[in-house]
């Protein structure tokens, strides 16, 4: 009967495909380049199969290492998950978290309160990776995605849970305010300069707390697809703009802007947590749920 696997390895090789390579899954654990290089090959050694195609420039699986790297996953979730349970039982969560979100939610939704997840849990590391583009949280070894959207999410293996709602106020400068006058009803917007997301975003419909519904054409004056950009363009007093309150509620309190028509908004934008199914279910994952549902709920 030959020897099973060593659990060690698998988990080498795991950090090796999630992290792209040799170098970086060892600056991960702590241990040189040389080390998980080595024992990816004592794996395949082992298997007598390769599983990596590796150059000077390249870093692929093979067919048989992609197929490979869904149990080897599985066996090394299965295995933090029974530490997870014992470490638990003992006292409180512990471990590598690893989450991922984009800049604007990273910047506005996140920021503030991740700073103080270490004090809640001290023996519990987490690692946010910060990046605009799609990811893929199952191929890449994240735990946690933090996604704000205004269209609801498409159905996914993805478990979700809300954690906030947050509506779009309108606002401006009171240097603005001062020059162009301040609107006191929707129609009043009609015409008056705007921080737009496109230069084609030229209708915005506004909802009263009763809920009518009215659409103005304000003109267009400057377009970024990124809030802080908006929010610095709005501050400098280049028009009205339409922002999430996770976004300007600082600012507003700080009186740097003002919300114009208090019982309007222009939509809302959602912030959402997703988690794969099996990762969803370490005890130190939901630690860091539970911490963001409580301190960014509505």
């Amino acid at each position: 009967m030959s020897n099973p696997l060593n659990l060690n390895d698998l988990n080498f090789f795991v950090q090796a495909v999630e992290h792209g390579g040799f170098s970086a899954a060892g600056r991960m654990l702590g241990v040189p380049k040389s080390t998980v290089s080595k024992r990816v090959a004592e794996l395949e050694s082992r298997l007598g199969a390769r599983l990596i195609q590796r150059t000077s420039r390249s870093f692929t699986l093979t067919d048989l290492g992609r197929e490979f790297l869904r149990h080897a996953q599985a066996s090394v979730i299965e295995a933090e998950m029974a530490e997870a349970i014992v470490r638990t039982h003992l006292g409180e969560p512990s471990g590598i978290v690893r989450m991922t979100a984009a800049v604007p939610t990273a910047q506005f939704v996140l920021a503030e309160h991740l700073v103080e997840l270490p004090a809640r849990y001290p023996k519990l590391q987490l690692s946010l990776h910060v990046s605009d583009r799609f990811v893929d949280m199952v191929q890449e070894g994240f735990d946690i995605a933090v996604r704000s959207h205004q269209a609801p999410l498409p159905d996914s293996t993805l478990l979700q849970r809300r954690l906030a709602t947050h509506a779009f106020f309108v606002v401006a400068s009171p240097g603005y305010l001062t020059t162009h006058g301040e609107p006191k009803r929707p129609e009043d917007l009609t015409g008056h300069h705007a921080i737009t997301a496109g230069l084609g975003d030229t209708r915005w419909r506004l909802t009263s707390k009763e809920g009518e519904e009215v659409e103005i054409a304000p003109k267009p004056v400057i377009a970024a697809d990124e809030p802080m950009v908006m929010m610095k363009a709005a501050i400098a007093g280049l028009g009205v703009a339409c922002l999430p309150t996770s976004v300007c509620r600082e600012i507003l309190t700080e009186g740097k802007l003002v919300r114009l028509l208090p019982g309007w908004t222009a939509g809302s934008i959602t912030t959402t947590i997703l988690m794969p199914h099996r990762r969803g279910q370490l005890p130190s994952v939901r630690a860091v749920v539970d911490f963001l549902a409580e301190r960014i709920s509505d």
